[in-house]
């Protein structure tokens, strides 16, 4: 019998790369759309329809990465780069004569408000304001503007993904040089990167800092249930709209920063003011907002459908995550 095709739009990142080995164990015949080595380019629509028709499904993981400084271009390339490879893969289902059955869309956790006072579930979640929320917001109207009645639409609302990827990394990097400490909020100079875009823009929370005293909320979720949530909602056809991908057992800050320590073998680690923090990540083109905005999303609808994690207790995950590290 003949594989059923899926299309991974995105492929070559930390995510995508872990879904095309891992479908492909699966027995899927996996084919891409990106840019060098993939089996249609994103500036080549006929490519693309020729890969989705037919298909049985289609994962969109297409975008610039969030970490970076968000100057002006920055902005511009982050919104972008979501609603052109978003578009262009609904245009192709909405062009094909057998449309795929179900179409996984990324979308982010940073949609909802900064929380501390209840968790942000998809079913009573608050969209919170400014440039990251903007651009998810953006990206989730692109994905279920266009009327796509063949095809079931999940869009996976992604917590931080704990793997062996470029920002563990450098999170096992920091604690082992004893700077894994909690990272604590304040008051700081005014700036406009935070500042909405799109097309409604909205303006960014107020206020502009919380004294949250490192106890701000981290979502996470480990590589090995983000990859089993994937098949999941490719299996089960009563998921659809958002889903928070996340483990049920939210931590905060200083828990996951003390984690992590312990994890890395460091019982020290020094804390990080945001008078330390805006220098550092001026350094290192990044952003405070990455470790001092409140993430509390919950698996609610992942929960709800059936879903067993893998790992849905943090320190285990940590330690899952240094044993595949140290073990390359």
């Amino acid at each position: 019998m003949k594989p059923q095709r899926i299309v991974i739009g995105g492929a070559s990142g930390f995510l995508g790369s872990r879904l095309v080995t891992e479908l492909t164990a699966d027995g899927w015949e996996v084919v891409t759309v990106g840019r060098g080595a993939a089996d249609a380019n994103w500036d080549d629509p006929a490519g693309i329809l020729r890969l989705v028709d037919g298909a049985a499904a289609v994962i969109g993981l297409a975008g610039k990465s969030i970490d970076c400084r968000y100057t002006d271009a920055n902005r511009d390339e982050v919104l972008r780069s979501r609603m052109d490879t978003t578009r262009a893969l609904s245009d192709a289902i909405a062009a094909s004569a057998n449309p795929p059955a179900v179409w996984l869309n990324a979308s982010t956790a940073n949609i909802y408000r900064h929380a501390t006072d209840r968790p942000q579930t998809e079913r009573d979640g608050e969209i919170g304001g400014g440039f990251t929320v903007d651009v998810s917001r953006e990206w989730e109207r692109a994905f279920t503007e266009a009327e796509l009645p063949g095809t079931r639409r999940v869009a996976l609302r992604i917590s931080i993904v704990l793997g062996d990827g470029p920002a563990t990394h450098l999170l096992f990097r920091l604690a082992r040089l004893g700077a894994g400490g909690p990272q604590f909020d304040g008051r700081w100079f005014p700036h406009s990167r935070y500042r909405g875009i799109g097309s409604d823009p909205s303006e960014p929370e107020q206020p502009t800092w919380h004294p949250t005293r490192g106890r701000q909320r981290f979502s996470w979720v480990h590589i090995d249930d983000f990859v089993g949530i994937v098949r999941f909602a490719l299996a089960n056809d009563s998921l659809s709209g958002p889903v928070n991908v996340a483990a049920p057992a939210v931590s905060d800050n200083r828990t996951f920063m003390r984690h992590l320590r312990r994890t890395a073998g460091m019982p020290i680690g020094i804390p990080a003011f945001r008078w330390m923090l805006e220098p550092a990540t001026w350094a290192m083109r990044s952003e405070s907002e990455m470790v001092l905005k409140s993430r509390w999303t919950p698996p609610a609808a992942l929960l709800d459908a059936g879903y067993v994690f893998t790992w849905p207790e943090l320190e285990p995950a940590l330690r899952a995550v240094d044993a595949e590290i140290r073990g390359r």
